[in-house]
């Protein structure tokens, strides 16, 4: 990888920008990680489709077509787009209601499901929505995969322990036991502590032994592929597929042909909502993920490239066969480790697996499902994500809240209503915290111009002016709060003459607000005191100047508090001498 930013590929700056652009010395880069990132998806690939309920090869036909289409529109130079483990637990999540796992029905619309995904990923890039990310918060997707990965341990359970099932009793598991369950059982538990020994412990180890630290890393992060090599040598050389222990079985080899098959419109309605949610979920972990590696080596990223570069790598998954894609955490830092400067790592990859899937796809027909489990095992165990819920809890119990509350809906009601409750309770959070707004009567600290609160700072006020800063919107939900505030300082200033309205913070006051600033002033002035304003924001103002309120029942407007201060206290002093 370059360390030198000027000599690295542009980002962000149209479609192939980085083709245009090209340099021999990025060449070595690209091809490493093009190797040994194609390495590491393999048995990814085939995991995660297992996981999506789908035949083992759909994975690896994820992991072609997509790869090409991301380089063609995408902006971040690292992002290593595939299936990964959320969107195969939500392919099969969302399916399962629809069409039996395993059939050809379900195949179909796990295809179908990515192309649509496709193509309002597409359209969403096309009308340039990249905004669309904000609409799920940290604590949401924090909470909706923690959620999810423990669906995915619970889902793998099964092929861990070599039954069909979870049982749902002690007395139900031990009537069902047999000692192939202990061969499925002990093969598990030696590939998952392999696994994570070599998560944990091998680069350390490696590097004792003399290797560099970043040779180290990937040699470590590539161990998936050594215990399936291992796995398929000692599945075939004992026959454990005639024994009974549960192989992935044959895989057909060859590339997956292009297809199309005109869904009825029934079958595109039920497919919509999921379409949208895997879809929305996809592209705002696949934009985190490539802003947090643009951020390493100083680039940037473009969420709208983002969107048209995603949808274009679903639609090509879609029509080769695949299912729903989205960037990768895993292979992703691989392919920065390898030494990736630009996408063509991606297309070198892609053209490494289906080298594979042309020569060598009938090898893995013994690979006994247990490894492929404790692959996917290994993987989403991090992703249980304890350490955020702990930190969202001490700054904000809200936030905690909706990360916890958002993983068990997940957990209990399903991976589609656990993220509408997850936005539902960020929705109403944010409702709730705008609805309290803070209400600071203001006061000079002494000798300067700088204005404080009353309450916590030691500070000079004027007896007959009352300046209040609002430091929220003003808006339907805050209306009653704000006015009870203002009604409350006033009680407190009973000799008030002047209020002066510190509007530094407000960005919005939509027509509920402006209603109650015009019922205060107007009751206000019955009683002789008028409303003045300062610090109003130029959009905001523009907006104003347009109502009655500004222009037949608001006294002054001044540029700082400062000034509105120094005028209105000399106003009200020559009003005191004028009544003496």
């Amino acid at each position: 990888m370059l360390d030198n930013p000027r000599l690295r590929p542009p980002g962000g700056k149209g479609a192939l920008a980085w083709l245009r652009h090209y340099r021999r010395a990025w060449l070595a880069g690209d091809l490493t990680a093009g190797v040994v990132v194609s390495v590491m998806i393999i048995p990814q690939s085939m995991a995660y489709a297992m996981l999506a309920g789908l035949p083992v090869e759909v994975g690896l036909y994820a992991s072609i077509l997509p790869l090409f289409c991301y380089a063609l529109f995408g902006s971040s130079m690292t992002l290593s787009v595939g299936p990964v483990a959320v969107t195969g637990l939500m392919t099969a999540a969302l399916l399962a209601p629809l069409a039996a796992i395993g059939t050809d029905q379900y195949l179909q619309l796990a295809i179908l499901l990515a192309l649509l995904s496709g193509v309002m990923l597409f359209l969403a890039g096309l009308l340039r929505l990249g905004f669309l990310a904000n609409f799920l918060s940290h604590p949401v997707i924090s909470g909706f995969i923690t959620g999810a990965a423990v669906l995915i341990v619970l889902s793998q359970a099964p092929h861990l322990l070599g039954l069909s099932e979870l049982p749902r009793s002690p007395a139900e598991l031990l009537d069902g036991w047999r000692p192939l369950n202990s061969l499925v059982l002990g093969m598990g538990l030696v590939c998952l502590l392999a696994l994570l020994y070599a998560r944990s412990g091998l680069a350390g180890h490696l590097q004792k032994a003399g290797l560099k630290p970043g040779v180290a890393r990937l040699l470590a992060r590539l161990a998936p592929i050594a215990v399936v090599v291992l796995a398929i040598l000692m599945s075939s050389g004992f026959a454990l597929a005639e024994a009974g222990v549960p192989v992935v079985g044959s895989i057909p080899a060859g590339l997956p042909s292009l297809h199309w098959e005109t869904p009825d419109w029934q079958t595109l309605r039920m497919l919509l909502l999921p379409a949208a949610l895997i879809s929305l979920v996809g592209f705002v972990e696949s934009v985190s993920l490539a802003q947090s590696l643009a951020r390493r080596r100083r680039e940037n990223v473009d969420p709208n490239r983002e969107l048209l570069a995603l949808g274009a790598a679903n639609l090509g998954s879609g029509f080769s066969g695949g299912f729903a894609v989205c960037g990768g955490f895993s292979r992703s830092i691989v392919n920065i480790e390898a030494g990736a400067n630009t996408p063509l790592a991606g297309v070198i990859a892609a053209a490494i697996i289906a080298l594979i899937l042309l020569t060598m796809a009938p090898l893995f027909a013994d690979l006994p499902l247990v490894v492929l489990a404790t692959i996917i095992l290994v993987a989403v165990t991090p992703l249980i994500d304890l350490p955020s819920l702990r930190r969202a809890w001490r700054y904000d119990r809200a936030e905690g809240l909706t990360l916890a509350s958002t993983a068990i809906g997940v957990i209990v009601l399903g991976v589609e209503g656990g993220i509408l409750f997850g936005v539902f309770l960020s929705i109403a959070s944010l409702l709730w915290r705008s609805s309290r707004p803070h209400i600071a009567v203001v006061g000079r600290v002494p000798g300067t111009q700088y204005f404080r609160n009353t309450r916590r700072h030691l500070v000079e006020t004027q007896p007959y002016l009352l300046a209040l800063r609002i430091d929220e919107n003003i808006f339907f939900a805050n209306t009653k709060a704000i006015e009870q505030a203002m009604n409350q300082a006033l009680d407190e200033y009973p000799d008030t003459r002047d209020v002066l309205l510190i509007l530094s913070a407000v960005n919005h006051i939509d027509s509920t607000g402006l209603d109650m600033l015009s019922e205060f002033t107007e009751g206000l002035a019955e009683r002789g005191i008028r409303v003045h304003l300062a610090e109003v924001k130029g959009p905001l103002m523009d907006v104003l100047n347009e109502t009655d309120w500004i222009n037949h029942q608001v006294g002054e407007v001044f540029p700082s508090t400062h000034i509105a201060c120094n005028t209105l206290s000399g106003l009200s002093r020559a009003e005191q001498k004028q009544g003496e």
